[in-house]
């Protein structure tokens, strides 16, 4: 999940900007499920939407790169992994306490996240947007690795000028 909602922040700085309220950083809050601190103003919005360069920077590394950024953000943070078990959740990893603002919980979850991508080699599972005027970031967990679109929107498009362009032959 938190590489979903990482590759969902990221994208949304691109055009139309989808992170523009509080109330869309809510919704955003509640749709990735994170838990623990939350100022709900503007200034968490402005360093929410200050940490998507890094994001999209990370989701777009290559292997040795991402490795780079990766620790760079645990330590930033002063990452220390520990176990937890709240709410509904049985136990996992944190690797930053609750009371940390919500930016930085992002980054380190994100980073955390990373890990096993970088260690297990998956990074062909994060890519671009295949729409050309896009370049937003896909991340692929289909089983046959076939997700070319960051969203349902860009598939859309592609779809609708691809069939456009067989009815014109």
């Amino acid at each position: 999940m938190s590489l979903q909602s990482a590759a969902t922040l990221a994208n949304s700085a691109l055009e139309p900007d989808t992170l523009e309220t509080v109330a869309d950083l809510d919704a955003f809050y509640d749709e990735f499920e994170y838990t623990g601190r939350r100022d709900g103003d503007e200034a968490e919005l402005a360093a929410v939407r200050a940490i998507r360069p890094r994001l999209f920077e990370l989701l777009t590394a290559d292997r040795d790169d991402a490795v780079a950024l990766v620790n760079a953000m645990l330590a930033d943070a002063g990452a220390v992994p520990q176990l937890v078990r709240h709410d509904v959740w049985d136990w996992h990893l944190h690797a930053v306490g609750p009371e940390r603002d919500l930016p930085t919980r992002i980054l380190v979850e994100t980073a955390m996240a990373m890990i096993d991508v970088i260690r297990s080699d998956e990074m062909s599972r994060l890519g671009r947007c295949a729409d050309p005027g896009c370049g937003g970031i896909v991340l692929d967990l289909s089983r046959n690795r076939s997700k070319r679109f960051c969203s349902t929107a860009c598939g859309n498009r592609n779809a609708v000028a691809a069939y456009r362009a067989r009815q014109r032959r």
